[in-house]
């Protein structure tokens, strides 16, 4: 993956948006956006696996009940490729409180709250290299570039 990644992000459509139907709307949103799906796959998380994900936010004040609503239900990751792959997919996902999000963003479209915000999206290059990494491997990225 590292010749690859810089124009690789990850997004995770959370148990809110994939329990109540929304795959289908975010993926247009995405790829209205741009973006092409190089990976996906369901999976549940278990609390093992969501506490090792967000391992970065085990000392803010929402970590429990963030890793809570990660293992609440099904979530669908998601290898997105585009030119400028994590500030393009930040841009279309909106601000984390769907409140504050542009319209027509993913979260102002499909999130219920700042909790339950329908997506995830890596921050950084670094990040992206990461969380992809930790969802899938090489071989699982069709087409990337």
């Amino acid at each position: 993956m590292s010749g690859h990644t810089q124009n690789l992000t990850l997004a995770i459509i959370k148990p809110d948006a994939f329990g109540s139907g929304k795959i289908g709307g975010v993926l247009g949103v995405l790829e209205e956006a741009g973006f092409k799906v190089r990976g996906s796959r369901v999976v549940r998380l278990d609390d093992r696996a969501a506490q090792a994900f967000y391992a970065v936010h085990s000392e803010r004040p929402f970590f429990d009940s963030l890793v809570e609503f990660m293992t609440s239900g099904p979530c669908m990751p998601l290898a997105l490729e585009h030119e400028r792959a994590v500030p393009h997919l930040r841009d279309v996902i909106g601000a984390t409180d769907p409140a504050e999000a542009k319209p027509g963003t993913v979260r102002a479209l499909f999130a219920e709250s700042k909790e339950r915000n329908a997506i995830h999206a890596s921050d950084s290059d670094d990040n992206a290299r990461q969380e992809l990494g930790f969802f899938f491997g090489h071989v699982d990225l069709i087409g990337a570039r």
